[in-house]
């Protein structure tokens, strides 16, 4: 599966559970963690699993699998999917580590086409 279609796929599971203030950067130029970091916020820590579990189910049902999970009893869950990599946040953890800014150089992408109607 390519890196756009696992970023269509967990938009879209994101937006399915009302996680709110996705985007998507594309960071391949400035490092060689990943291609892309998607990054979402939940209202709660109980969502920001429930995000996680669905952005998992979506793609699994692709037959595409985490590298790696960090977080998954936090308010902060990471998915490592290689070229993608899914911060999923509670509020106050988003607005602490501010990845957005860490990673201002890279291109954020438009993502109203992958978002639910």
């Amino acid at each position: 599966m390519e890196n756009i279609d696992i970023i269509k796929t967990a938009v879209k599971a994101l937006d399915s559970k009302k996680g709110s203030d996705i985007e998507v950067i594309r960071i391949s130029d400035l490092t060689i963690l990943a291609d892309y970091f998607i990054i979402a916020t939940g209202t709660s820590t109980t969502q920001v699993r429930a995000l996680a579990d669905e952005v998992e189910y979506k793609l699994s049902l692709d037959g595409v699998e985490p590298h790696h999970i960090e977080g998954e009893k936090s308010s902060w869950v990471c998915l490592d999917y290689n070229g993608v990599v899914i911060h999923i946040f509670y509020k106050d953890q988003r607005d602490f580590y501010q990845l957005e800014r860490l990673w201002e150089d890279g291109e954020k992408i438009d993502i109203t086409e992958f978002l639910e109607d």
